[in-house]
C-alpha cells in the first residue's frame, strides 16, 4: 500500500501510477471541478469526454429554399405572370426547393437546438411538400383537374391550409422577437400573407389573394436578406449585414454575432441556436 501511494505521489519518477479508487478520486478532486459535489459526480466529471459534430446554420439552406419557392408562387398568385396552368409547371421546383430542402433544414435545426427554426422550416417545408405533391397528382391525372384551386374561386378546403399556416407562423413571429427583429418581421409578413390567402380562397375573392401574393413576395425578399446575412457571417466570421438581434453585439458590422461557448461548465463547447 505504501509502494502504491509512493507511485501515485511521484509521477515524475518514470514509474506508472496505480489506478485511483473512486473514494480516493473523490477526496482529491480538483477545486472547481466537482470538489463540492458528491464523490461519484466528481469522478464522472473528471472522466467525461464531449465529442462535438459542428454543423453549419441550417436556416441558410431553409430560408433560401423558402425564398425561391415562395417568391415564384407568390408572384403568380399576385397576377404578375402565368395563368391557371402555371402550377403544373412550377410544382417540381416548389416540391424540392421549398419542400424537401426546407424540411431537411428543419430537421438539422433540431440538431442545432433551435426550436424556432425547427418549427418554422418544418411546417413550411411540409406545406411545400404537400403543395407540390398535390399539383403533381393533378398533372399526372391521379386527381381531377377540377379540384385544383383556381384564383378567384371558392376553395374552402384549400383555405384551411393557410389558416393553420397563419396561426403557427404568427406564433413563430412572436417567438422570434426574442431572437431577431428581421426574423420576426419576416415571419409576421408571412403570417399576414397566409391569412389574406386563406380569406381569398374562403370567399372566392381575388383582391385578398393579390395582397397575399404581394406579402409572400415581400417575405421571400426578407428571407433572402436573412439567409444572406447568416451565410456572410459564417463565411467572414463576423457580422456583415445586421439582423437586429436582441443581443446588441450581433448587430455591429465587424463583430461576432454569437459566443461560441454557451455552457462552460455543464456542456462545454455546445452552442444552442444558429
Amino acid at each position: 500500500m505504501a509502494r502504491r501511494r509512493e507511485r501515485a505521489e511521484s509521477p515524475m519518477s518514470g514509474e506508472r501510477a496505480a489506478p485511483v479508487t473512486p473514494a480516493e478520486g473523490a477526496a482529491t478532486a480538483a477545486p472547481g471541478r466537482g470538489a463540492n459535489e458528491p464523490g461519484e459526480h466528481a469522478i464522472w466529471e473528471d472522466r467525461t469526454r464531449v465529442f462535438l459534430q459542428p454543423i453549419a446554420a441550417p436556416s441558410i439552406l431553409g430560408l433560401f429554399g423558402f425564398a425561391a419557392a415562395t417568391m415564384m408562387v407568390g408572384a403568380w398568385q399576385a397576377g404578375w405572370y402565368g395563368d391557371a396552368t402555371t402550377p403544373m409547371i412550377i410544382w417540381p421546383f416548389a416540391l424540392f426547393a421549398g419542400g424537401l430542402a426546407q424540411f431537411l433544414a428543419g430537421m438539422w435545426a433540431y440538431r442545432a437546438r433551435d426550436g424556432l427554426a425547427t418549427a418554422m422550416h418544418g411546417i413550411w417545408g411540409a406545406f411545400w411538400l404537400a403543395w407540390g405533391l398535390f399539383f403533381m397528382l393533378i398533372s399526372v391525372g391521379a386527381v381531377p383537374l377540377a379540384s385544383a384551386p383556381v384564383l378567384g374561386s371558392v376553395r374552402q378546403g384549400f383555405a384551411f391550409w393557410f389558416v393553420a399556416l397563419a396561426v403557427i407562423t404568427g406564433m413563430g413571429a412572436l417567438a422570434a422577437l426574442g431572437e431577431s427583429l428581421m426574423l420576426a418581421l419576416l415571419l409576421g409578413c408571412l403570417a399576414v400573407g397566409a391569412g389574406f390567402t386563406s380569406a381569398g380562397f374562403w370567399a372566392g375573392s381575388t383582391w385578398p389573394l393579390d395582397v397575399g401574393g404581394w406579402l409572400f413576395v415581400a417575405s421571400a425578399v426578407l428571407a433572402l436578406y436573412v439567409a444572406g446575412a447568416m451565410m456572410m457571417e459564417n463565411s467572414f466570421g463576423r457580422t456583415i449585414l445586421p439582423l437586429f438581434k436582441t443581443r446588441r453585439g450581433g448587430n455591429v458590422p465587424g463583430r461576432r454575432a454569437a459566443r461560441p461557448l454557451e455552457y462552460p461548465q455543464g456542456q462545454p463547447g455546445v452552442k444552442i441556436g444558429q
